[in-house]
């Protein structure tokens, strides 16, 4: 199969059975770029990850651009950007015309009652398993606590964190590197 149709449906299968978007797709998107397919390792995975939260837009589109493009290059990015999309938007249009002649149906209420619980699940699972192979130590593991506290207490938007963040491990990777040589 050519690779940038494999990538597209893979991405395409993912974007279709995946409800509560971005946080929820993860799972699937590891089980399949690290797992099945060995596009990422564990450890690029996390890389991308880390990336795609930071960077601008949709989270899972990000990931799937992030992987599509190590893969495939620029044609490899697109297809998997479209792969994500494009289920999700004609599901979308479907519930639209469907959901403005049922939003006060009880059974409808009630089925998206039931999700929700789920997609919290979705979203823990992936959290915990990538927090396994990730390398903490007594400094990384203050980095989350820190955060939290800056922005529950000082009110300090995530944003400025983020880029604080990427400054702060540009600044790390340089300080490293130029003690090593």
């Amino acid at each position: 199969m050519n690779i940038n149709l494999d990538i597209f449906l893979t991405f395409a299968k993912i974007g279709t059975f995946t409800i509560g978007g971005g946080y929820a797709m993860l799972p699937l998107i590891r089980r399949e770029v690290v797992e099945r397919k060995r596009w990422l390792s564990e450890k690029e995975f996390a890389d991308a990850l880390a990336i795609s939260q930071s960077a601008p837009g949709v989270f899972a589109i990000n990931i799937s651009v992030f992987t599509g493009k190590k893969i495939s290059g620029t044609k490899g990015s697109l297809f998997a950007a479209l792969g994500s999309t494009l289920p999700s938007f004609v599901i979308i249009l479907a519930i639209a015309m469907f959901f403005t002649s049922s939003k006060e149906n009880p059974v409808v209420n009630r089925i998206f009652a039931g999700i929700r619980p789920a997609v919290v699940a979705l979203i823990a699972v992936p959290l915990i398993n990538m927090s396994k192979s990730i390398e903490f130590n007594r400094y990384t593991s203050l980095i989350p606590i820190v955060t939290l506290l800056l922005i529950v207490f000082l009110k300090i938007s995530p944003v400025y964190l983020i880029i604080a963040g990427a400054l702060l491990g540009l600044f790390y990777h340089y300080f490293k590197k130029s003690h090593r040589q």
